[in-house]
């Protein structure tokens, strides 16, 4: 396995969760690239751990489908599944439509004006073409509904499954195509302006959706 230098040795106790985030982070962002072996040794020697932490996380990892496990001791990054992403989107754009709706009686002027400077964000980010920026922003803007509708099992789930969308959307991403999420978001916060938590959730929803577009490319 390749030395990944972006693998820091860790200081702080909870080791386990450090590095399930740091190796959630490398397959996400594709780091580690798909179908890529992973060795727990090896890994445990990078982060300066014994491997029993490594073992727990990638287990973690591989019950959110992130890396498979093979007869053998074999492990490797799971292999982007458009089928499977498709599949997840339908989830993930409804689950936010939900999110979007309960949130709209909590928010405040304060919320509108982080969506706003969230999607100005994303939009320097796309004329950047900074992919990872682009997506963190993108997160960020749908995170403050998440936030304020504050259910923490809907939170879960979408923490969960969303990654498998993430990393298609940046193995196929397009600029072009982005570009309409800013549209889109400005379309959502003026119908938060207004109040109007049904156009709130169907926009919502129909941004989730348009990352279709970006799997098939």
């Amino acid at each position: 396995m390749d030395n990944n230098t972006h693998i820091q040795k860790l200081k702080r106790s909870t080791l386990r969760d450090q590095i399930y985030d740091s190796l959630k982070s490398g397959i996400v962002t594709l780091q580690f690239s798909p179908g890529q072996k992973l060795s727990d040794a090896e890994l445990a020697v990078q982060f300066g751990v014994s491997r029993t932490p490594v073992r727990e996380a990638l287990k973690r990892l591989e019950d959110e489908g992130l890396i498979q496990s093979f007869a053998g001791s074999i492990t490797r990054v799971a292999p982007l599944n458009e089928t499977e992403a498709t599949q997840t989107l339908v989830i993930v754009a409804a689950l936010h439509a939900l999110v979007a709706r309960t949130s709209v009686p909590m928010l405040t002027n304060e919320h509108i004006l982080r969506l706003e400077a969230t999607n100005l964000r994303l939009l320097q980010a796309l004329e950047m073409k900074d992919s990872e920026q682009a997506i963190q922003e993108d997160d960020a803007f749908h995170a403050i509904f998440v936030q304020a509708a504050a259910n923490p099992e809907i939170e879960a789930v979408l923490e969960r499954i969303t990654p498998k969308l993430r990393r298609l959307e940046l193995a196929r991403f397009s600029s072009q195509c982005e570009l309409s999420a800013v549209s889109e978001h400005e379309a959502i916060i003026m119908a938060c302006r207004e109040v109007n938590a049904d156009a709130v959730a169907a926009l919502t929803e129909q941004n989730w959706h348009s990352l279709g577009r970006m799997f098939s490319l």
